[in-house]
Formats: C-alpha cells, sequence, structure tokens
C-alpha cells in the first residue's frame, strides 16, 4: 500500500515536473521572440521578415490544400538551410541586437549617450548664439521609422560642430528635423507631424509647433532654437518648456535620456519652473500695459 502511494506521488511529482518544464519552455520562446521582434522594430528587416512569413504560409498552404508533392518537399527541406539564410539575410539587424544586448550589461551606452547629448548642448549654444533655428530630436522608445525612412538617412556619429552645420543657414538640410537615435544622428531633414492644437500654438512658429506635434504622437524629446530670438525650448508630451540655460538643457536631457527612472519628477520640475517663468513675464507685461495706459 505504502508503495503504490509513493508510485502515485512520485507520478504526480514528475507530472508537475513535467509542466512546469513546458511553461518554462514556453515562456522562454516567448521571451526569444519578443526580443527579436523588439530589435528588428524599425527596421527594413521587418519588411523582410513579413514576406518571408507571408510566403511561407502561402506556399504551405498550397501544398496542403492541393496536395504539391515538390513544393511540400521543398518546405521540408527549407528548414535545413534556413538558419544560416537567416544570418545573412539579417545580417545588420542582428549585429545591431547583439550590440545593444551587451550594452545593457556595461556602461559603455550610458557613456556614449552622455557624450551624444553634451555635443548636441554645445551646438545649441552655439546656434543660440547666432540665432540659427534648429529643431532637434532624441528618439526615445517609440520608434520613429516612418519619418527617418523618409528623411536624408545618415547614420553618424554626433558632432557639435556637423550639427552646427546641418543647421546653418542655406544648407541643403537646415529644413526639417534632425533626428537622433541611440546617441547617433540616424537622419536630417526630416518633416515632422505638425501640432493639431491651433489654439494652444497660434503663437508659435513652424519648428515649435513641428516639435509639439512629434512629441504628442510619440515619446521622444525635442530641442528647439528660435530663429528670430535665439531662445532654447524643449517639447515632450505635447508641451513645450521654454527659455531653458545651457545648464537646465543638460540637466533636463540627461535626466530624460539616461536616468528614465526620473522621467516623470524631471519633467514635472521643468514643467513648474515654465509656469513660474509664463507667470513672471505676464505680470511684467501687466505692469507695462499699466503704464502704458497711464
Amino acid at each position: 500500500m505504502e508503495n503504490s502511494i509513493n508510485e502515485i506521488s512520485n507520478l504526480i511529482i514528475q507530472g508537475w515536473v513535467g509542466y512546469a518544464k513546458n511553461i518554462v519552455e514556453f515562456i522562454i520562446i516567448t521571451v526569444m521572440v519578443y526580443f527579436v521582434l523588439y530589435f528588428m522594430r524599425s527596421t527594413r528587416g521587418v519588411s523582410v521578415l513579413v514576406g518571408i512569413i507571408v510566403l511561407l504560409l502561402f506556399t504551405t498552404f498550397l501544398s496542403l490544400t492541393l496536395n504539391f508533392e515538390v513544393i511540400g518537399w521543398l518546405l521540408e527541406n527549407f528548414w535545413t538551410v534556413f538558419a544560416m539564410a537567416m544570418i545573412v539575410i539579417f545580417q545588420p539587424e542582428l549585429r545591431r541586437a547583439f550590440a545593444q544586448l551587451g550594452s545593457r550589461f556595461t556602461r559603455h551606452q550610458k557613456i556614449e549617450q552622455k557624450e551624444a547629448i553634451e555635443e548636441i548642448v554645445s551646438a545649441v549654444m552655439q546656434m543660440s548664439f547666432r540665432r540659427c533655428g534648429a529643431l532637434i530630436i532624441f528618439e526615445r522608445q517609440i520608434g520613429m521609422a516612418a519619418i527617418i525612412n523618409s528623411a536624408v538617412t545618415l547614420e553618424t556619429k554626433i558632432n557639435s560642430l556637423l550639427v552646427q552645420a546641418i543647421f546653418y543657414p542655406n544648407s541643403p538640410l537646415h529644413d526639417g528635423a534632425v533626428i537622433v537615435r541611440q546617441g547617433i544622428i540616424a537622419a536630417a531633414h526630416a518633416i515632422l507631424p505638425l501640432s493639431q492644437d491651433e489654439t494652444g500654438t497660434r503663437d508659435f512658429g513652424t519648428r515649435h509647433r513641428a516639435a509639439i506635434g512629434v512629441t504628442e504622437e510619440t515619446d521622444a524629446v525635442a530641442v528647439v532654437v528660435s530663429e528670430e530670438t535665439g531662445t532654447i525650448s524643449v517639447a515632450y508630451r505635447g508641451r513645450l518648456i521654454r527659455n531653458l540655460s545651457e545648464t537646465d538643457l543638460l540637466a533636463f536631457l540627461k535626466k530624460m535620456l539616461i536616468d528614465s527612472n526620473q522621467v516623470s519628477s524631471i519633467y514635472e520640475k521643468f514643467s513648474d519652473l515654465d509656469d513660474q517663468r509664463t507667470l513672471a513675464l505676464s505680470s511684467v507685461d501687466d505692469e507695462e500695459d499699466h503704464d502704458a495706459i497711464k
């Protein structure tokens, strides 16, 4: 009797272990598929992958419904060379994915991001001094592949002089925006959607409306230099924060792009600061109007 109970207990344990192994395997496969799709987002490889899947589904359907023997044989032997074909076809995407995966376990990515931010801030301050209009977009979690693909692709390391050259008046690329992705200039001459809030943005120029518009649709951070006044503004979540100094801009970008866990607090801090500045400017305008009436 005791032996029977032990055998039943062992069978139950083995059964639960088998179920647990299946669940773990399913989770591992799900995570792997998720990360493959995540790293391939906003790349041309996505279209290739979709095309391959559609072709495989179509040929499999034909093989099963119409009993095509040759196509069935090809599909059966296709999987033997599929892995090698994927390595060749998706070599750029795989290299990018492994590079990103490795950078998550090192300080290298943060250092590169910090250097890129410092170069951008240096360029912004120079352009602000010369009143050279500029619009720089930092891509975050939501991809901007559609905008980048329709712009001039650069894929080059960020340099202050290069950014200034792009926005130099009458430069072929000075119109539109520069898109920064993972510490590099991904594209220039990018055309962005304008904000649909006609009431709140009626006093803004095209650059500022574009900065607000792209942050309404994505989680990007936009930096704007006014061509008329040279003032520096940043846009996030459809809100424009104006009149930032070099110190404020550097602190804002570092917190937003590097210390992602502090995004909400730093955004609220600068939003409150902008509200205080707006209130102060409004009170000055009211005093000037009152003096003028006198």
